[in-house]
Formats: C-alpha cells, sequence, structure tokens
C-alpha cells in the first residue's frame, strides 16, 4: 500500500493535458513577444554592431563607465560599512534590558524602517545643502550614504535580533550562572553566533544596498545606472549601454555574494574547530562542566 501526502490533489489525464497546452501557448506568446521587441529593436538600429563600437574606446570607459562604477562601489562600502556599525548598535539596542535603551532603539528601527530610502536621501541632500555640511561636490554622495545607512542599518538591525533570538535560550542561562553580565554574554556569546547563522541574509542586505545606490540618479549622483542612460543619450545605443551596465552591476553584485559565502565558510569552520565559549568559560571558573547541558 503506497500512502503520499500532497498540499493539493494529483491532477488527472483531463487537467494533466490543458496544463500542458496553456504552457506551449504561454512559452509561444513569450517568443512572439520576444521576437516583436527584437524586430523592433533592429528597425531602429539598436542591435548594429556599430552601437557596441562606443565601448571599445578608452574615452567612453574613462569619462563615463568608470567615474559611474567608482560612485557605486564609495557609496556602497560607505552605507554598508555604516550601516552595519548602525544595525549592530540599534539591534543590540533592541535586545537590551533597560527600557530606556530598548524602547527608543525600537522606534529608530520602525521609523526608518518605514520611510522610502529616496525621501531619506533627498531629506538629508537638502539639509546638507542648506547647512553647507558638505563641500558641494559630496553633496549628493552624502546624502546617498545617509539614506541607505539608515534603512539598511534598520533591516539589519531586525536580522540581528532575529538572529540572537533564534539561539538557544540555554547559553544566555548559562552564562548567566557563571556571573556573566549581560553586555559579555551578548558580546562573547550571543552575538558571535548569531552573526554565523544570519549571514546569508546579511548578504542579501547588503546586496540590496549596492543596488538601491542607483536611486541616487534622483539627487544627481552619479552611478553606474545614471551614467548608462548618460551613454545612452550621448550615443544613441540605449540597449547596449544599459546591457554593459546590467553585466558591470551583476559582477559586483556576485563578487560581493560569493566573498560573503567565502566569508561564512570560514567562519562556520573555525568555529567547528574551536570549543564553545561557554565550556571554556566554566573551565576558567573552575565551575563543573555539567551545568552545560550538551543540547546548548
Amino acid at each position: 500500500m503506497t500512502s503520499a501526502s500532497v498540499l493539493f490533489d494529483a491532477p488527472g489525464p483531463r487537467t494533466q493535458v490543458r496544463n500542458r497546452i496553456i504552457s506551449v501557448v504561454a512559452l509561444i506568446l513569450l517568443a512572439l513577444m520576444a521576437w516583436l521587441m527584437v524586430a523592433k529593436l533592429a528597425n531602429k538600429g539598436q542591435l548594429t554592431a556599430a552601437k557596441w563600437k562606443p565601448f571599445l574606446t578608452a574615452d567612453l570607459w574613462r569619462t563615463y563607465v568608470l567615474p559611474g562604477i567608482a560612485g557605486t562601489l564609495t557609496a556602497a562600502v560607505l552605507s554598508i560599512v555604516a550601516a552595519i556599525a548602525l544595525g549592530l548598535l540599534l539591534g543590540v539596542g533592541r535586545l537590551s534590558p533597560i527600557a530606556a535603551i530598548r524602547r527608543p532603539s525600537g522606534v529608530i528601527v520602525e521609523f526608518f524602517r518605514a520611510v522610502p530610502v529616496l525621501i531619506m536621501m533627498i531629506f538629508a541632500y537638502f539639509l546638507y545643502a542648506l547647512y553647507d555640511t558638505f563641500p558641494s561636490k559630496y553633496l549628493a554622495l552624502a546624502g546617498v550614504v545617509t539614506g541607505l545607512t539608515l534603512y539598511n542599518g534598520a533591516v539589519i538591525a531586525e536580522i540581528v535580533r532575529s538572529g540572537v533570538g533564534s539561539l538557544s535560550r540555554g547559553q544566555g542561562e548559562a552564562a548567566a550562572a557563571l556571573g556573566l553580565s549581560w553586555g559579555q554574554t551578548m558580546r562573547s556569546i550571543l552575538l558571535p553566533q548569531a552573526i554565523t547563522s544570519m549571514l546569508p541574509v546579511l548578504v542579501s542586505q547588503l546586496v540590496v544596498a549596492l543596488k538601491d545606490t542607483a536611486i541616487g540618479y534622483q539627487i544627481t549622483f552619479v552611478e553606474m545606472v545614471r551614467q548608462g542612460t548618460v551613454i545612452g543619450s550621448t550615443y544613441g545605443n540605449y540597449v547596449s549601454a544599459l546591457i554593459v551596465i546590467a553585466v558591470l552591476m551583476i559582477s559586483v553584485n556576485f563578487a560581493l555574494s560569493a566573498a560573503a559565502t567565502r566569508l561564512e565558510r570560514r567562519l562556520r569552520s573555525s568555529r567547528r574547530g574551536t570549543r564553545p565559549l561557554e565550556a571554556e568559560a566554566i573551565e576558567q571558573r573552575g565551575a563543573p562542566s555539567a551545568l552545560i547541558e550538551p543540547g546548548d
């Protein structure tokens, strides 16, 4: 007797035939739409080899592409570093046993998660311009970094809070039994494990921060997407320009993801090769190791 659990009833012969017909029709429609789009682009001359020739010149890369790449990477690095620091601070603040720290941290996190990134960029840009905080050539960069830092810092704070909350309560209880303070427990035991477990989600958010630098186009920030549109309007090759910019952006995202994956593997392997922090603390204090249950 064979038993199987499914979330829906298995389709019968007629339903299977109907599903195949729908799939074939959908594929035909998609192929037709793709053909029409390619045909229109070809009629406009957007697919000719001449549209790609400007990218073979050093002047185009030096004037447009490289400044865009430099702007994107600069804003991304600054905002990612600042967002991680802010996220760790707010995330730990939300976990604090002191209400005077926990509640304001929660309000800040919820506020900046709710405000659109573009609004924060525009507000910071005009605020810095009003009070002459930065030189004029850095105003757009400061606005982009501020908006990305506040938004992604709030999101990272929630990632930190959920990462620490997913750990076993026994680890905190064992640390309290050893006489460790809340800060020592968080710094030495909980945060190192939480950071390792939340790296995949954290990397996804960092990739989002990198892509969101393109929003700075609205406040005249020089980044990759803006430069791609400038190239398209200058040389009349929007399709090839945006394809090149897309390939560059995807390459940068893949590089960031690969570096984070390598870092995650190293952290996990190093944790497997080291003894639990709680056990080391117990032995250093001369307490019996039975305080910690194997499951914790």
